[in-house]
């Protein structure tokens, strides 16, 4: 799926980067084992701590302290942070807790989500950026794969739709 999704971007003289907390450069990975990766993507940030959100990707710390790390908002912020940021076409984003153990609560909010949970984000130059959520009950690095595959999976798709 990667190697259709780098060709496809070429071709369009599309560029790409991302911002990965949960899946810890898994994304990236992926995408830069396809040969000819270079000319598409452009950078990849890990951003695990909320200090490296806030300082890498310029997200205001309200957002984290009112929403929390792993939520809609942020997942938005970091897919709009990174497009910008390394000015690129399309930017990525992942977070989610990949378990054992959950985030808890943060300052009071409904913080308390279960183990699996994921939002996943893709912002596009000129288009409303798509996040959503899933939950995978699966163990940590089955979990980081299947968040890998599913976003790569809705790239995929968003591409056809776009640059036909």
């Amino acid at each position: 799926m990667e190697s259709l999704i780098i060709e496809t971007l070429s071709q369009a003289s599309q560029t790409i980067a991302t911002a990965e907390s949960c899946t810890g450069g898994l994304l990236a990975h992926r995408l830069t084992n396809v040969p000819g990766a270079s000319t598409v993507f452009q950078e990849g940030f890990i951003t695990y701590s909320n200090a490296s959100k806030i300082k890498l990707l310029h997200i205001p710390k309200s957002v984290l302290d009112t929403h929390g790390p792993v939520s809609q908002e942020v997942a938005k912020a970091m897919a709009e942070g990174v497009r910008i940021l390394s000015k690129t076409t399309f930017g990525l984003a992942t977070t989610g807790i990949a378990g054992p153990a959950g985030i808890g609560s943060s300052k009071g909010s409904a913080r308390d989500l279960p183990v699996g949970t994921l939002f996943l984000a893709i912002a596009a130059e000129g288009r409303p950026t798509l996040v959503w959520r899933e939950i995978f009950g699966l163990e940590r690095l089955a979990f980081k794969e299947k968040a890998v595959e599913v976003l790569l999976d809705r790239l995929s798709l968003i591409l056809k739709k776009l640059l036909k």
